[in-house]
């Protein structure tokens, strides 16, 4: 869900974490993998904004995941610009 809610693909995925594309497939599936490999996959989603949340912190009470808040860059206010910081 959370690899499908940010539109990325095993690659993508693979890339960002340095996990074997097959090992994220297996996983997916269901399969257990080898401790290590839960904590590089789930930083390398919560790097990209996913949020995994534990029993009961969900609306509905059960575990899962959510993308965050997109953060948007709103740049520099009039008050804070000047010739210095003119890109």
């Amino acid at each position: 869900m959370a690899r499908a809610g940010l539109g990325w693909s095993l690659e993508d995925l693979a890339g960002r974490s340095g996990v074997p594309i097959d090992l994220i497939a297996h996983f997916e599936n269901g399969e257990a993998l080898t401790p290590r490999i839960d904590p590089l996959l789930r930083s390398a989603l919560e790097g990209a904004g996913v949020i995994f949340e534990d029993e009961g912190q969900s609306v509905d009470g059960g575990p899962g995941v959510r993308l965050g808040r997109a953060q948007t860059d709103e740049g520099k206010r009039p008050e804070e610009l000047s010739s210095a910081n003119d890109d």
